[in-house]
């Protein structure tokens, strides 16, 4: 099934090959949940803090067991400090 993935701020270094402005289509098992389609990407896990599926939060106890399905949209946000 084919996915979107959007990296933001210093996560889109880790974009795969193939993605161009801050996202990158995917084909992935069907199944995957976002655990799986994050593994490979080797994104340390203390810059993964948000992460959306077509807009709705999934905190990070979900994300193993949260299954995407054809066409689902992933944002993954750094954590962002400011002032």
């Amino acid at each position: 099934m084919k996915i979107t993935l959007k990296l933001f701020a210093s996560l889109s270094d880790y974009l795969p090959p193939g993605g161009r402005d801050n996202r990158v289509d995917l084909e992935v098992a069907d199944q995957a949940s976002i655990s799986d389609i994050l593994a490979p990407l080797n994104l340390p896990e203390q810059l993964v803090h948000l992460v959306l599926v077509n807009g709705t939060y999934v905190a990070p106890a979900a994300r193993a067991g949260r299954l995407l399905s054809e066409g689902d949209q992933i944002g993954i946000w750094p954590p962002i400090a400011g002032g």
